[in-house]
């Protein structure tokens, strides 16, 4: 695989982190489903998890891909921009997040 397609594995890793630790906050999981209910805690915990192991994945890739003090660095840039991405969309069109929930919402 070429370098250039492993450096796009960081960024996506890092959003997806992102969308679902957001999704794991019962105030973000209203918004993106519309709806009262709250996310059970195993989703809560599940969704942690996911978040928790994409962004400590994306900081692996990017630790393989270049010199540590360098890559916290692309990191760090990289987080910033996911979160960014994930605040804006969950401002504008919190429905484009409902894919990263993994369920259905209950009727």
């Amino acid at each position: 695989m070429p370098e250039w397609m492993q450096w796009l594995i960081a960024p996506l890793l890092a959003h997806a982190g992102m969308v679902w630790l957001a999704l794991a906050m019962p105030e973000h999981w209203q918004q993106v489903w519309a709806t009262r209910t709250e996310p059970t805690p195993v989703v809560q915990r599940g969704l942690r998890a996911l978040g928790a192991a994409a962004l400590a994945g994306a900081l692996g890739v990017c630790l393989l891909l270049d010199h540590p003090s360098m890559a916290v660095l692309v990191w760090v840039m990289w987080l910033s921009v996911a979160a960014v991405v994930v605040t804006m969309g969950l401002a504008w069109r919190p429905a484009l997040w409902r894919p990263w929930g993994g369920c259905r919402r209950a009727a």
